[in-house]
C-alpha cells in the first residue's frame, strides 16, 4: 500500500470485520466530533484515492479514510447485496464506534455516495457531502421518478461487469494495453480527458486492490426473460446497488436533516444522465445489441434523480448546496482539488460562507499546491 507523506494505516477491529483506515500522523484522536471528516470511497477503488486531500486539509481538522468490505485493506468478507449497501454503511458506523467518533461530517464519492447516505438514515451525522454520487435509485432500471423498469432488474447488477476487466483485476494488470485495462478505465470513466497525475500508479494500485472474492465485486446475476437477458443477483458489490435492493431517498423524510455538499462534473461518464456505464444507454447508441427502445429501456437520468431529491430535500427544510465542476469527471477531488478542499472547508463551517452577493473585489488566496 502506498501511503503518501503524513498518512497512516491501521487496522481497527469492529468485532464484524477487520477495517483499513488511514489517518494523518498528527491529529488528535481527541479532536471534536464538528472538526472530524470521514472519507468513503467508491466502487472499485480504495482509501488510497482521498490522500492528496487529506494531506491538505488543515491540521486542526480530524480526517481519516475508510478501506469498505472487500477494498483496500479491509477484509473481503461477502457482501449480502439484499441490505443494499446497509453492510457497508453499518461497517463504518461500527469503524466509528471503535474509535470513539459519536459523529462526523462524512463525505461519499459515487458508491460512497450511497453509503454516506443510507448512513444518515440510520445514524446521526454533522453533515454530507456527495462527490458524484449514485442516484439515490440506484445504478440502472430506473425511470425518473425512480420507478423500476422491470421486477427483476434487468440490465442492472453484477451482469453488467465487464468480464475481461473484472479478469485483469484478477491479473493485477497495471498496464494500458486494452480499453478494459484497470489503467484505461481510471483515464476514460474516472477522469475526464486531460487530467494527468505522477500518483497515476497509486490510483490503479488503489482500484486493483477490489477484491473478486465470491460475494465481492462483481457479484451475481440471474437469468432474465427481459433485455438484455439478466437481472441482478443477491451477492457482491454491484447488486448493493439494484433498485431492488437500494432507494435512499428516503431522506427527504429525516426529522433531523444534515446539511448537504453535491459536488459532481459536468464530463462524468459513470454517473450521469446518459452515463457509459448505463446499458440502456449504451443499447441506444447500438453499442449494446438489441435494445427495445426508449419506451421500454430508457436510460437512467441520475443526475436528475439525485436533483429531484435534493430538491424535496431541500423543500421539506434541508440544505442543499450543489456545486458543478465544469469540465471535470467522477473525481473533482482529484481534477480540481482546491476547488473541492474550498467547498468542503465551507460546507463543515470550518470558513467563512463568501458574501451574497460578493463585494465588488476579493483576493482569493491558494496553497502554492494549487
Amino acid at each position: 500500500m502506498t501511503l503518501f507523506d503524513g498518512i497512516t494505516s491501521r487496522l481497527v477491529d469492529t468485532g464484524r470485520l477487520s477495517v483499513n483506515v488511514l489517518e494523518r500522523a498528527g491529529d488528535d484522536p481527541g479532536t471534536a466530533a464538528d472538526q472530524t471528516v470521514v472519507f468513503v470511497h467508491g466502487n472499485v477503488s480504495s482509501s488510497l484515492f482521498w490522500q492528496e486531500i487529506m494531506q491538505d486539509l488543515p491540521s486542526e481538522l480530524r480526517v481519516l479514510a475508510i478501506d469498505l468490505r472487500g477494498f483496500g485493506g479491509t477484509e473481503h468478507t461477502p457482501i449480502d447485496a439484499t441490505r443494499g449497501v446497509r453492510d457497508f454503511s453499518d461497517d463504518v458506523h461500527a469503524t466509528l464506534e471503535a474509535l470513539g467518533i459519536p459523529s462526523a461530517h462524512l463525505v461519499g464519492w459515487s458508491m460512497g455516495g450511497g453509503v454516506v447516505m443510507q448512513y444518515a438514515l440510520d445514524h446521526p451525522v454533522l453533515s454530507l457531502t456527495l462527490q458524484a454520487p449514485v442516484s439515490p435509485y440506484g445504478f440502472g432500471g430506473t425511470r425518473r421518478d425512480g420507478s423500476r423498469l422491470t421486477d427483476d432488474d434487468a440490465g442492472a447488477g453484477a451482469g453488467g461487469a465487464n468480464p475481461d476487466f473484472v479478469q485483469r483485476l484478477i491479473d493485477h494488470d497495471t498496464t494500458d494495453s486494452a480499453p478494459t485495462s484497470p489503467r484505461s478505465v481510471f483515464r476514460s470513466g474516472y477522469v475526464a480527458p486531460g487530467y494527468t497525475s505522477a500518483h497515476e500508479d497509486v490510483w490503479v494500485e488503489s482500484m486493483l486492490t477490489t477484491s473478486t472474492a465470491g460475494g465481492n465485486y462483481p457479484g451475481d446475476s440471474v437469468a432474465s426473460p427481459n433485455w438484455p437477458g439478466f437481472g441482478a443477483g443477491s451477492l457482491g458489490v454491484l447488486n448493493t446497488m439494484a433498485p431492488k435492493h437500494f432507494d435512499v431517498s428516503g431522506i427527504v423524510d429525516l426529522p433531523n436533516k444534515p446539511p448537504i455538499l453535491w459536488i459532481h462534473g459536468t464530463a462524468d461518464a459513470i454517473v450521469s444522465d446518459a452515463s457509459f456505464y448505463d446499458l440502456n444507454h449504451l443499447g441506444a447508441l447500438g453499442i449494446v445489441p438489441g435494445w427495445p427502445g426508449d419506451d421500454v429501456a430508457p436510460a437512467q437520468p441520475m443526475v436528475s434523480q439525485t436533483r429531484d431529491v435534493l430538491d424535496a430535500y431541500a423543500a421539506a427544510g434541508g440544505e442543499v448546496t450543489e456545486i458543478t465542476v465544469e469540465g471535470a469527471g467522477h473525481a473533482p477531488h482529484l481534477e480540481r482539488p482546491a476547488q473541492f478542499r474550498q467547498a468542503l472547508l465551507t460546507h463543515i463551517g470550518y470558513v467563512g460562507r463568501p458574501a451574497d452577493p460578493a463585494p465588488p473585489t476579493e483576493a482569493i488566496i491558494l496553497r502554492s499546491a494549487d
